[in-house]
């Protein structure tokens, strides 16, 4: 049965020592101390100080343990405020989701699949109320919401992969960029690679102290921009 529709009591026997809600949270202390791969029957038993067994009465698989977890996370802060104007909802919501990735770094590796918890249902359908109103059809809604989720996760991703770089080689991006110098200045000196030596000599971006800030700003925009582009067209006539 999906964990969703599963009662947190049974009908009959003892009242249950932990709630669905504290053996997330003890899912999320244990992923966030020590990763995702520390997320166990065992190890989440230990954790709320109770038996292994025991804590098949509650989920009956590790898969339904992800599920809580991400749930209880989508749960945890308070969704942006609406504006009513769907660029900036949907920019809000867009920054509010990728916090929920930097803040919890495994996210990233067990949200695969649509989050349909009490908590994922509330900002599934946040997503598609910022555009309802456009007079989209359904599966345009869906596309929009859709692009927007992949954008912010696969940021997300790229802001953690780095992270995880920096605690491998003890490099921060400045040291990696000056250990990298000499082998670069080979590179540029091939002729081979044009834009690349251009993009390294006079990019601002990749170099800016706040570059991850800014790379998800600017490329939300020109997504957005897409977005609008797209529904203005339909709109047209003809369109």
């Amino acid at each position: 049965m999906v964990i969703w529709m599963r009662p947190e009591r049974a009908s009959r026997g003892p009242r249950p020592a932990h709630s669905r809600t504290e053996i997330a949270l003890a899912c999320v202390r244990v992923a966030d101390a020590e990763g995702i791969d520390a997320v166990s029957m065992r190890r989440v038993a230990a954790e709320l100080g109770t038996g292994t067994t025991s804590l098949y009465r509650y989920v009956s698989s590790k898969d339904d343990l992800y599920d809580v977890m991400v749930d209880a996370v989508l749960g945890e802060e308070q969704l942006p405020i609406p504006t009513g104007y769907w660029v900036e909802d949907l920019r809000q919501l867009a920054s509010w989701k990728r916090a929920r990735f930097v803040r919890h770094p495994w996210m990233a590796t067990v949200s695969g699949r649509p989050a349909v918890g009490p908590c994922g249902l509330v900002v599934q359908e946040r997503s598609l109320r910022a555009v309802d109103g456009l007079q989209l059809p359904i599966d345009e809604m869906y596309i929009i919401a859709e692009a927007l989720d992949a954008y912010v996760q696969g940021f997300a991703m790229r802001e953690v992969a780095e992270q995880w770089a920096i605690q491998r080689s003890g490099l921060d991006a400045e040291a990696w960029m000056d250990a990298h110098a000499a082998y670069a200045q080979a590179v540029m000196a091939s002729g081979d690679f044009p834009l690349i030596s251009r993009m390294w000599l006079d990019a601002s971006e990749p170099h800016a102290a706040d570059r991850a800030e800014r790379g998800f700003q600017h490329g939300l925009d020109r997504l957005l921009e897409g977005f609008g582009a797209s529904i203005r067209r339909s709109h047209s006539p003809g369109g």
